[in-house]
């Protein structure tokens, strides 16, 4: 397992992209190293829901609250 540094800067790379993709840009690439082994991934609209998963793992991994979603009021 990843220190939280790393951790950490892996979430940030996430969420940037994440926010690019729900700004407009077309596709994003996150790319992060394990050890001697390097992984790149290309998130684009078809596959925006991989990305929240991999953002929620992340989250889970440095035990950070998940995100809530906002209470709806009903009359």
């Amino acid at each position: 397992m990843a220190d939280a540094a790393t951790l950490q800067a892996r979430l940030s790379e996430a969420e940037t992209a994440y926010h690019r993709l729900l700004t407009g840009s077309k596709a994003e690439q996150v790319t992060y190293a394990a050890g001697q082994v390097s992984r790149s991934m290309k998130y684009t609209q078809a596959n925006i829901d991989a990305l929240r998963g991999y953002i929620a793992d992340l989250r889970r991994e440095l035990c950070l609250p998940s995100r809530r979603r906002a209470i709806g009021v009903r009359f």
